[in-house]
């Protein structure tokens, strides 16, 4: 049994896309069940002759995607450059949507954080999935992390969030 105090304790980590450069890449959905919070990070690595990728949100009533509709966000954190800084910066997000920098040879992250409460609970909205552009010479990743499980337990008794 773990001290509490490690992340594996508290969260479950969640590969959504591996890196890869974005043409037709579709990170997979999670639900959100059995957890009160999802974040999503977003990495980039830049080449040259970069063009950004679109970053969008879509919420589901099922993790194959049934029904899917845009999920509004106003606002994302986003750490461009991390090889000289640490500082993320909130920065707002217009129409649902952003995309990620392309200036060349760069690398970054990008936090959008999502509350259960968020989704259209009242219409069987439980599942979330981030969604990427296509992209020109630059590497994205897409991993989720769940944590607020709703069921107590330890990381083993985790419900699975790739299942309805």
């Amino acid at each position: 049994m773990g001290s509490g105090t490690r992340m594996v304790d508290k969260v479950k980590f969640l590969p959504a896309l591996h890196a890869v450069v974005p043409s037709t890449s579709t990170p997979k959905w999670v639900s959100l069940k059995a957890y009160n919070h999802l974040t999503v990070l977003v990495s980039f690595k830049n080449a040259t002759t970069v063009t950004g990728s679109a970053i969008g949100l879509s919420q589901a009533t099922a993790v194959a995607g049934t029904s899917a509709k845009t999920l509004a966000f106003t606002k994302m954190r986003a750490l461009i450059d991390d090889a000289t800084s640490v500082t993320l910066t909130e920065t707002a997000v217009v129409s649902n949507t952003f995309t990620t920098d392309a200036t060349n040879s760069k690398t970054g992250y990008y936090i959008i954080e999502v509350d259960a409460d968020d989704l259209d609970l009242a219409n069987g909205f439980d599942c979330v999935r981030a969604s990427t552009g296509d992209g020109t010479a630059a590497t994205i990743e897409v991993t989720y992390i769940l944590s607020g499980p709703r069921f107590g337990g330890g990381p083993a008794d985790f419900t699975s969030p790739v299942a309805d």
